[in-house]
């Protein structure tokens, strides 16, 4: 059997249904066998690439976007809420929540993976977005949450003001794209398997273990 797994963990902040897979791959991966050793990374996908600096309001969002009712977006928000609670994680949706361009804290994410605080970062923006309604596609506030991780704010700030890592970022969301990823969350496996969705933790781990006994090092 494997030892090993490499996770490529391909979501945006901006999607709630990421921070229930990641909280439930997170909880999975706590089941396994403790001599297993996970590589996970995370990947840029942008939901709303086009989305101006103001943001949108979220409940005018996804009913434009899915073509559904304000009861049906209500009912999804309560669903979402409830399924963040068995990951310990607050949804806090209100009239006045957004939703945000999500590339400057994609290129944040990039550099914070270089720096070995990627996992980190990525929780600090959930929280931010979700729970506290901060505008996450605002540089200072994203400075601010560089640091909140230990990563140096200046830094951070450059970064983004910069647009560094801009191509990096971009060329990622196209080379997921190009190999057929059009929602998140999508986990990749070991380079050849992947889970979509924001999925149980019995889901996730069954498919690891599956995988732990097919790919034999």
């Amino acid at each position: 059997m494997s030892s090993s797994l490499n996770i490529q963990f391909v979501s945006d902040v901006m999607c709630p249904w990421c921070v229930v897979g990641l909280g439930n791959l997170n909880k999975a991966l706590g089941q396994l066998d403790e001599t297993i050793s996970v590589d996970l990374s995370f990947q840029p996908f942008e939901l709303n690439p086009n989305m101006p600096s103001e943001g949108q309001n979220v409940r005018e969002h996804v009913i434009e976007k899915y073509g559904i009712t304000e009861q049906e977006s209500d009912q999804n928000r309560t669903m979402i809420q409830s399924r963040g609670k068995e990951v310990d994680f607050d949804f806090n949706f209100t009239a006045d929540s957004r939703m945000r361009n999500s590339f400057g804290a994609h290129r944040l994410l990039h550099w914070a993976g270089i720096q070995g605080k990627q996992a980190e970062l990525k929780a600090a923006l959930f929280k931010a977005h979700f729970t506290h309604n901060q505008d996450i596609s605002d540089y200072s506030v994203l400075a601010n949450l560089a640091a909140s991780v230990d990563l140096n704010s200046v830094e951070a700030k450059t970064i983004l003001e910069t647009q560094q890592y801009a191509d990096d970022v971009r060329e990622q969301v196209q080379f997921w794209k190009q190999n057929g990823i059009s929602s998140v969350p999508t986990v990749i496996i070991n380079n050849k398997y992947a889970i979509s969705g924001g999925q149980p933790v019995d889901v996730f781990k069954n498919a690891l273990e599956e995988i732990l006994a097919k790919d034999v090092s």
